[in-house]
């Protein structure tokens, strides 16, 4: 530091030296001099720790400290600076001495200290005299901010009926009287000194519920009333039970405690706490009028801690009165179940209905049956006291069992209707006899040897046993092929025929008729007759089904299989005769018609093989005349062909070149080409130079054409057929009328 002090010297010397000549010497000599005492003597800046307290308000400058350099004389020959934090604004400097002074208030708790920096220069050469000095000023803190409370507002809950605890409180401190409580804390420091601060804080505390109070009823006696055509599941009314507790210590379920008749049944709404009283049975006004029940509420969730209190429940009495309505009349079974036999006689009585009107005014019943298409037929009622008959005897085997819908309606209110249902059953009645279940084929062997099985048989019944059906087979005494034929009855409801000799002749007897006689067990019992069929077959020991239906069949024809044969190749004789005759015809019917013309009328086509559109050939003529034109022909009406069919034989007689039919054709034409598109508007001039020599059909010219229509011959349109015989006879007709 001292170096370049004295280095900042000699720079100045040397600057002045010019300007003073007379004194060179002894500046010299002063110069070394204190350089000398510059390396002997240490020089530096002297101060002390410098403070400065907090929170001062003076109406001058707060002094803090003193810098100086050991370098000031007090001669005014230095200046002092200050730069740093706070400098000028907040601290400031005495140029002459280094005293520094406050001149703002400090805040220690914002800032608790200041890093400054001081210089020393010469006012002379404006060159520092020591180096910078960085120090530091501290605030000295004083008790000028209360205490705190943090994380504030502050809300506690405690329950209710809670013991003493850390903040103390009152026992027994209810929610339901005051649910909220406000208390204020104070913080102080420097307790017992002078200048000590304080702060508080409010904390609220709110009491959480508990289930302390038992659900009371609004009123101890509740009315209500459901009319007797209410139906199951109806609202009757609503209870209601306060609670002072809140969420799941308010929740109550409700119950019925008293009702012998079990007509009434209540649900909790969760959501309004309410009980719901529904319908649980039918009511009766005419039975019973009045109901009263006992409806007890009951906490859901109960603390055990408060048992000793009470029990948590109430009790209400709910009367229920029920409304008369205007009932339908009731049946006195909902289900009726009545017999009748079968067979029995028209107007045979099946059973009785019986309904009342429940109301009190008693009203007459009418009855009724649903009608449908069969049970109109079958049953009847009588409208004033519900007797059913028949109308017509029933069958078992038709139908068994009969399901009639009555009616009974009120005869001085025909809307109250009400319906029952009545089942009929058809009691059997042993009036069917037994028979075979189906149609038997059997078949017999001429070989056969007498007690060969050929056939198994059983039989059935429509009626209906109880005990079960048991049949008895045998054949009847006096049928003739009983020396022919055996039946063993196997007893279990199927018989066996059996061969009662060998050998059978078709010759002689082609067909056995066995007549079975079958008896069941009914009573009383009934036997019936029935017919097996007995064919016997060309045949050793096996039967050959197929073959034996087959010989069957043409024994009852009355053939033999060499007359069959005969009778075949016969028809097909004929059959073969028959399309070959109809052949021939269709041949003969496709001959082409006018085969005799057909050579005349190659004679007169006339083929015209000229392609041109050359180059040459399109400059002796316009090569437009050989395109096909489009010609465009105006809509015409068309003519009703009937209504001139008959005219057309009279105006034949007079056709000629100068009829109108051909000047209208001529006018047709005429208008076509006038009319047609691709002709071009120019007149074009065709100059036919050579027409060529040898031409069968001659010039086309219209100038050589000096015959007319009447030197031609015309006979040979009647040669072309039944469809120009009309356009010839025009012609003959014409020609002949000329000559």
């Amino acid at each position: 530091m001292n170096s370049s002090v004295l280095l900042h010297l000699m720079v100045m010397l040397v600057q002045l030296w010019p300007y003073s000549p007379s004194t060179q010497s002894s500046s010299a000599q002063n110069t070394v001099q204190s350089f000398t005492a510059v390396r002997r003597v240490k020089r530096g800046w002297l101060w002390e720790p410098l403070f400065a307290t907090e929170e001062q308000i003076t109406p001058n400058p707060m002094y803090i400290g003193q810098l100086k350099s050991d370098l000031d004389k007090q001669e005014g020959k230095l200046k002092y600076n200050l730069t740093g934090e706070g400098a000028g604004n907040i601290f400031i400097i005495n140029e002459d001495n280094g005293t520094i002074y406050a001149i703002q208030k400090l805040d220690r708790e914002k800032k608790p200290f200041y890093i400054l920096t001081a210089q020393a220069i010469n006012r002379s050469t404006r060159l520092p005299v020591e180096p910078p000095l960085e120090f530091i000023i501290r605030v000295r803190d004083v008790n000028d901010n209360e205490p705190q409370f943090l994380d504030g507002p502050y809300v506690a809950t405690v329950p209710e009926m809670s013991p003493e605890g850390v903040i103390r409180m009152a026992s027994h401190m209810d929610r339901e009287t005051k649910d909220q409580y406000l208390v204020i804390i104070q913080a102080k420091d420097m307790v017992g000194q002078p200048g000590a601060l304080s702060a508080t804080a409010t904390v609220t505390i709110n009491l959480s519920d508990i289930n302390d109070n038992p659900p009371k009823f609004q009123h101890r006696l509740y009315y209500m009333s459901v009319s007797e055509e209410a139906p199951v599941g109806t609202t009757v009314g609503k209870v209601f039970a306060e609670d002072s507790d809140t969420g799941d210590n308010a929740a109550m379920d409700y119950f019925i405690e008293a009702d012998s008749s079990d007509t009434f049944s209540i649900i909790t709404n969760n959501e309004t706490q309410e009980g719901i009283v529904l319908l649980k049975k039918r009511v009766d006004y005419e039975s019973q009028r009045r109901y009263s029940i006992e409806v007890k509420a009951v906490n859901r969730y109960i603390d055990e801690r408060f048992l000793k209190e009470g029990p948590f429940e109430d009790t209400t009495i709910v009367k229920i009165n029920v409304k008369d309505a205007d009932e339908p009349p009731v049946f006195t079974l909902e289900n009726y179940v009545m017999e009748i036999a079968e067979g029995a006689e028209s107007g045979s009585l099946v059973g009785v209905v019986t309904a009342r009107d429940p109301d009190d005014d008693n009203s007459p019943i009418r009855y009724s049956i649903v009608r449908s298409t069969l049970l109109k037929r079958l049953f009847s009622i009588n409208e004033h006291n519900g007797a059913i008959i028949t109308t017509e005897p029933l069958d078992r085997e038709i139908a068994s069992w009969h399901n009639i819908t009555v009616t009974a309606t009120e005869t001085r209110n025909p809307e109250k209707i009400s319906e029952a249902n009545v089942y009929v059953q058809v009691l059997d009645v042993n009036d069917n006899a037994p028979e075979f279940p189906k149609d038997y084929e059997t078949f017999v062997c001429e070989n056969a040897v007498s007690g060969q099985l050929i056939q198994n048989i059983s039989a059935v019944d429509r009626d209906d046993s109880a005990g079960g059906h048991h049949f008895n087979f045998s054949l009847a005494q006096e049928d003739a092929n009983s020396s022919y034929f055996t039946v063993k009855d196997n007893q279990d409801n199927t018989a066996g025929i059996f061969t009662g000799k060998s050998g059978f002749r078709r010759q002689e007897q082609f067909f056995f008729y066995l007549p079975i006689l079958i008896q069941d067990n009914g009573t009383p019992p009934l036997t019936s007759t029935n017919t097996l069929t007995v064919t016997v077959c060309d045949c050793d020991t096996e039967v050959n089904t197929f073959y034996c239906r087959y010989g069957a069949f043409m024994y009852s024809l009355g053939l033999s299989t060499e007359a069959l044969v005969a009778v075949l190749a016969c028809i097909l004789i004929f059959l073969v005769f028959f399309l070959a005759i109809v052949t021939i015809r269709q041949q003969q019917k496709k001959k082409p018609p006018f085969s005799e013309k057909m050579e005349e009328f190659r004679e007169n086509i006339v083929s015209y093989d000229d392609e041109g559109g050359g180059e040459e050939d399109t400059e002796a003529f316009d090569i437009s005349a050989l395109r096909t034109r489009t010609v465009v022909r105006t809509h015409k009406p068309r003519k009703k062909v009937a209504s001139e069919i008959h005219s057309l034989y009279r105006q034949s007689l007079q056709v000629g070149p100068d009829s109108a039919i051909f000047r209208q054709f001529i006018s047709e034409k005429l208008e076509e080409a006038n009319t047609d598109p691709s002709v071009p508007p120019y007149d074009s001039l065709q100059t036919y130079a050579f027409e060529g020599t040898g031409s069968l059909a001659g010039s086309l010219s219209s100038l050589g054409s000096t015959t007319s229509d009447m030197d031609q011959s015309y006979d040979y349109l009647a040669d072309w057929g039944p469809h120009f015989k009309q356009l010839a006879g025009m012609y003959s007709s014409h020609r002949t009328v000329g000559d």
